[in-house]
């Protein structure tokens, strides 16, 4: 029987063993922001995490660092409450199928109720069936918004 993943907050000490996972998790999604600005975000978090959210490391029963998601703390006019968004939800691929994902995203629950926020919500590839199976199985319900997305950088030369 294998050990249930352990979840905590990301701290300094952690950073070693999770830029490798957040590497993974822009690579599944072909972005390919820099080692530097992925750090640059964890420390940010970790300098803030009543402001600006948190991130978490799931580990196996060895210690080794198989999994890792990002919260982010906003407001909600339409349900006049806080909010949490897990903006980032990855398992290394050895470690899936075995309760990871499952793991953190209780976690995620757990952190949200803890900073006020009564809602976790996120979103996922619509060609992601294999995580929508997981937020499916854990009790998550779909959404009908669409997202958008509007660039604020100045264009190029």
């Amino acid at each position: 029987m294998t050990t249930p993943a352990q979840v905590h907050l990301v701290g300094e000490q952690d950073l070693d063993d999770l830029l490798p996972l957040m590497r993974a998790y822009c690579d599944f999604y072909e972005v390919a922001p820099s080692d530097a600005a992925l750090l640059a975000l964890s420390r940010a978090l970790i300098a803030d995490p009543q402001r600006d959210g948190i991130q978490l490391i799931a580990r196996d029963g060895s210690g080794r660092a198989v999994g890792f998601a990002t919260i982010y703390w906003t407001w909600q006019t339409l349900r006049a409450a806080r909010a949490a968004v897990m903006n980032d939800l990855f398992v290394a691929e050895s470690a899936r199928g075995g309760g990871v994902a499952e793991a953190l995203i209780a976690a995620c629950a757990d952190a949200a109720r803890a900073h006020g926020a009564p809602h976790l919500l996120w979103q996922t590839a619509k060609d992601n069936h294999r995580a929508q199976a997981v937020y499916d199985r854990v009790g998550g319900r779909k959404s009908e918004w669409l997202d958008y997305d509007l660039p604020t950088d100045p264009p190029g030369p």
